[in-house]
């Protein structure tokens, strides 16, 4: 019963990959394939690289910075031979990403709630991290940024414990990318569908929320 679940779940994830990727282009989001989540003989992940450390959740190619696009056709033609391929959004060009344990991301929308903080598109992985979208810093802000490829995560910032900071050079997996847990991710506060209506708040306003959060969830 279990794997019939599985396979549900899966078809309708696979369904919808390709209408999210174009949704996400529409906002002027730039996409890119990500890996599916399962390979053959059994591995976790569709790429082949053998003990993949990032299962289901990093581009199909390595040249991703470069082939991101909001083309719709370019879209359509990539979902049409990998029907199964995870979208991924870059990041730091558009927005970033604070990526944040979910205990800390539910503590932190609390206070945003409370304190009339704007939160902006807020997605879960996995029930286990949450990413807020923020609006992207400007190139004068060099000092901020942290570089992400292929093989890495973003460096963590070392005052807040458990947050990461997707900017230039990095990306997140979007929903509704299908994890080799079997399960998706999914949106908390979903983007507008429109890029007029979609606000993304001021990094530094939510990082100071996310960072008193982290810090009480997981303390030193």
């Amino acid at each position: 019963m279990a794997q019939v679940v599985q396979r549900r779940k899966r078809r309708r994830s696979v369904e919808g990959m390709l209408s999210a990727a174009l949704r996400y282009a529409a906002l002027g989001w730039p996409v890119c394939r990500g890996a599916a989540p399962s390979g053959t003989g059994g591995r976790a992940c569709g790429c082949d690289r053998v003990g993949c450390p990032d299962p289901g959740a990093h581009p199909v190619s390595a040249t991703w910075g470069l082939e991101a696009t909001t083309d719709s056709e370019k879209i359509r033609g990539w979902w049409s031979t990998d029907p199964e391929a995870n979208v991924i959004l870059p990041t730091g060009r558009v927005f970033d990403v604070f990526d944040v344990p979910a205990g800390a991301g539910v503590m932190a929308l609390a206070r945003m709630g409370r304190a009339g903080v704007h939160a902006g598109p807020v997605a879960a992985v996995d029930a286990q991290r949450y990413l807020f979208f923020v609006a992207t810093r400007s190139p004068v802000d060099e000092d901020e940024w942290w570089s992400c490829h292929l093989d890495c995560i973003p460096e963590r910032i070392e005052e807040s414990p458990g947050l990461r900071w997707h900017c230039r050079d990095s990306y997140v997996l979007a929903a509704p990318s299908v994890l080799p847990s079997g399960n998706a991710v999914s949106w908390i506060r979903a983007p507008h569908t429109s890029p007029e209506e979609t606000s993304l708040p001021d990094p530094i306003t939510v990082l100071d929320i996310l960072s008193d959060s982290c810090e009480e969830f997981l303390p030193s």
